[in-house]
């Protein structure tokens, strides 16, 4: 049978190069990628777009008829920063856009799923240093909250109607394709664009706060590496802790020295100072390297020098 995959938020900082990496590995005619702004439209011109408001799921599942989807890669949602300014319409979209595509998953026995989690899970009672799998969570933000139900509503799917959704937790996310979307790591993005224009960078975290983060290639190849393994070796239904890297916004200052070296940095925490002290400093992904083989690629200066060379 012919995989064919339906992407929603493929605008975002992710889905920009996951749909890529899809296409490649189904080829385009098999990628359909959905965005609620048309004006992303553009960046797809290889396969086919269409505009979706996640919250209309009438529409979505229109497409998945449509366009005999076998494959979901849910990503529309509103990010941690952002979503602290709307709560509650961060609930309503966050949650019952994930509830939607699983319960279409269900009714069109879609053979897989795949939505991310992300380490806003945890929280202040979670240890800081190497998070284990079954770490405490307590978000402390509503992005936080909609993911750690999200987890569990994933893990309710596999078990009562054997829904194959998968699931990763993401670190900070740093790629140089798109801007970033109004994270609370967007920090390490956001920086290597200002020392790329010699702007003074503005650092909205202090400059020892260490958290976990990943290098977008590496985010891609995990979601793959997930998504290719047989049913039998995802042994984790709620969502598997993954990480790279971790450091702080002066290490990566330091590391962006070495290639531009008279690029100034200032520090100036915001609101969003508080939720990344509530996240852990680094993630243990032994859970995920034992039950399919997860390795990241990319160290600190590595990711320095492949972002600079592009940009």
């Amino acid at each position: 049978m012919t995989t064919k995959v339906l992407i929603t938020g493929a605008g975002g900082q992710l889905g920009s190069e996951l749909v890529e990496a899809l296409a490649n590995k189904f080829g385009k005619e098999n990628i359909v990628a959905t965005d609620i702004n048309e004006k992303v439209a553009e960046k797809f011109s290889y396969c086919t777009f269409e505009v979706l408001d996640i919250k209309d799921i009438a529409r979505l599942e229109q497409l998945v008829e449509n366009y005999q989807i076998t494959q979901i890669y849910h990503l529309a949602a509103l990010l941690s920063a952002v979503g602290e300014r709307n709560p509650l319409f961060t609930w309503d979209l966050n949650m019952n856009g994930l509830l939607g595509v699983l319960e279409i998953a269900r009714k069109k026995n879609i053979d897989r799923v795949f939505w991310p989690s992300s380490i806003a899970a945890f929280g202040v009672n979670t240890p800081k240093k190497n998070t284990p799998q079954d770490a405490p969570t307590a978000p402390g933000t509503v992005y936080g909250i909609t993911k750690i139900s999200g987890e569990l509503w994933c893990q309710y799917y596999f078990e009562k109607y054997g829904v194959d959704v998968r699931s990763l937790r993401y670190p900070g996310l740093i790629g140089y394709k798109s801007l970033p979307g109004g994270g609370t790591t967007d920090y390490a993005v956001d920086i290597y664009h200002k020392a790329i224009t010699g702007e003074t960078f503005s650092c909205f975290l202090s400059e020892d706060t260490y958290l976990p983060m990943m290098y977008m290639p590496d985010a891609i190849k995990a979601t793959l590496d997930l998504m290719d393994a047989p049913k039998d070796q995802v042994k984790v239904r709620t969502s598997y802790n993954v990480s790279a890297l971790s450091f702080s916004p002066k290490e990566v200052y330091e590391s962006i020295l070495k290639f531009i070296p008279d690029f100034k940095i200032e520090y100036a925490p915001d609101f969003r100072q508080q939720i990344a002290d509530s996240w852990p400093d680094s993630i243990d992904d032994s859970r995920a390297r034992t039950d399919w083989g997860w390795k990241p690629t990319y160290d600190l200066d590595k990711m320095s020098e492949d972002i600079i060379t592009h940009l």
